[in-house]
């Protein structure tokens, strides 16, 4: 019996009764690297927040490792779109990254040095430790997103959720970014992002989910990226779809 990092049954979530998820079945296998993809409105970002709880569904069911998300909270790591932080907040990058050891440390006990050492480390993986003591809010947009990406790598967690990692980054962001995502899923981690590059994917992942309200198709992408499901996803913008399908 394959055991599914990711075991989404049946499910339904609705704000003031509009569906925005429709009777959604998804099993991700442990250890994949897996786009989400679908127009606006589709329920991208939704859906990565019922996976985490953070939105009640009407109906169905979620496992990560075959257990609710309460039980394994802390295995589990989230990277939320860069536009939906305070980054006006006065704190330094250190304390954002090391914020990321809160649910191992409970809110308590304070971090000490060895936890200052782990975000260091982090913040070293994205190219980012000579920042450690500067503000936040006097990064810019692809040095803010590389640092919340350390305080999810901080984590050390089994399942990685992120939502737009790569939006708003420059060219070298982004390729730190994809390198990160690579040796995550070599280590055996099992990441899902949500993404709106379709030209990219067949580049960056090895599976993906086509999402408009309903599942219209996932797993590898060389089986499920085709122009049809593309089509079916976007509502048949031909040449658009026509251009990723044949990356």
């Amino acid at each position: 019996m394959t055991t599914h990092a990711i075991d989404v049954r049946d499910l339904t979530v609705a704000y003031r009764e509009k569906p925005v998820l429709w009777d959604i079945d998804l099993r991700v296998p442990a250890g994949v690297l897996m786009a989400i993809v679908g127009p606006n409105g589709a329920g991208k970002t939704t859906l990565l927040k019922a996976i985490l709880g953070l939105v009640r569904p009407a109906a169905g069911s979620i496992r990560i490792h075959s257990e609710p998300y309460r039980r394994v909270r802390s295995r589990v790591a989230y990277v939320p779109q860069r536009g939906s932080v305070d980054w006006d907040f006065p704190t330094n990058v250190l304390d954002v990254v090391t914020m990321g050891l809160y649910g191992r440390l409970g809110w308590i006990r304070r971090p000490g040095r060895r936890e200052r050492e782990r975000a260091l480390r982090a913040l070293d993986q994205v190219g980012m430790e000579s920042f450690a003591e500067r503000q936040i809010a006097q990064l810019s947009g692809g040095q803010q997103q590389r640092v919340f990406l350390a305080r999810a790598l901080v984590q050390d967690a089994d399942v990685y959720f992120m939502d737009e990692p790569f939006q708003g980054v420059d060219a070298m962001t982004e390729k730190a970014i994809v390198d990160l995502l690579r040796a995550l899923r070599e280590r055996g981690k099992t990441v899902l992002v949500v993404h709106h590059d379709l030209q990219t994917v067949p580049e960056y992942f090895d599976h993906v989910l086509l999402l408009n309200v309903r599942r219209i198709a996932a797993g590898r992408v060389k089986d499920v990226y085709t122009e049809e499901n593309l089509r079916l996803t976007y509502g048949g913008r031909v040449s658009f779809v026509r251009a990723a399908a044949s990356q």
